[in-house]
């Protein structure tokens, strides 16, 4: 009988966790030429695996935008938090196995928390880069994620492990999907003017606009207008 891999028992668990979508690479993606962001080498010396795990946020949370930014917010909040769950049963099962796991933050700021370096707004290492080179999904012109299956509408958290895990390949997504060319919406709906019809995010107007202008509540409008639900 042949014995299930660590790779398939972790999977499984987080389907079963309630985790929309899972992937897994090979930190070395950090160090391609292309990534301009910080490593999560840099955080854990020995890292072998990446592990993504993802929920979808439910569509109500957007319809009631700019309105319901509170319910949003608060959303947004419950899938961080769903996500949490999962990724420390994970993490205790990845230890029983003899290996080291650690779970990094799903954003710069959230629960009274700030992660993200304060003066470049940028987190640890970067969760979509990574779900990129999973074949996760590919990136948009608002620099989120687009899945194959909810469009930006998702939620997402990393375990770092020094557990050789069977890689996930990223064989025929562009780095840039290819609707976004054509469509614009998310640079002409964000009320802070932080994205720009070159593809460059300005991210200290994002994070000016949330945190000063809207309390600490979360935007959104950009994944609204988005009409990538699913490709």
């Amino acid at each position: 009988m042949v014995e299930t891999s660590i790779t398939e028992v972790l999977k499984d668990m987080a389907f079963r966790s309630g985790a929309d979508f899972v992937g897994i690479v090979d930190p070395s993606c950090f160090e391609n030429s292309e990534y301009t962001g910080n490593k999560p080498q840099d955080v854990m010396t020995d890292l072998q695996s990446v592990i993504i795990l993802g929920v979808s946020i439910p569509r109500g949370a957007f319809d009631t935008l700019p309105r319901g930014r509170a319910e949003y917010t608060n959303t947004l909040m419950a899938g961080t938090a769903t996500l949490r769950i999962i990724a420390f049963q994970i993490a205790r099962f990845i230890e029983k196995k003899g290996y080291k796991a650690t779970i990094a933050p799903s954003e710069g700021s959230e629960f009274g928390y700030w992660y993200a370096d304060r003066k470049t707004l940028k987190a640890d290492f970067s969760f979509k880069y990574a779900a990129y080179h999973a074949g996760l999904g590919n990136f948009g012109m608002n620099h989120l994620l687009i899945t194959k299956d909810f469009g930006p509408k998702v939620r997402m958290t990393a375990i770092l492990t020094d557990a050789p895990l069977d890689g996930d390949k990223n064989t025929q997504l562009p780095f840039i999907n290819d609707a976004c060319s054509a469509c614009m919406k998310c640079i002409k709906i964000c009320p802070a003017g932080a994205i720009t019809a070159e593809g460059v995010i300005h991210r200290e107007k994002c994070a000016e606009y949330m945190f000063n202008v809207l309390g600490g509540l979360r935007c959104g409008l950009c994944i609204k207008v988005c009409p990538l639900d699913r490709f």
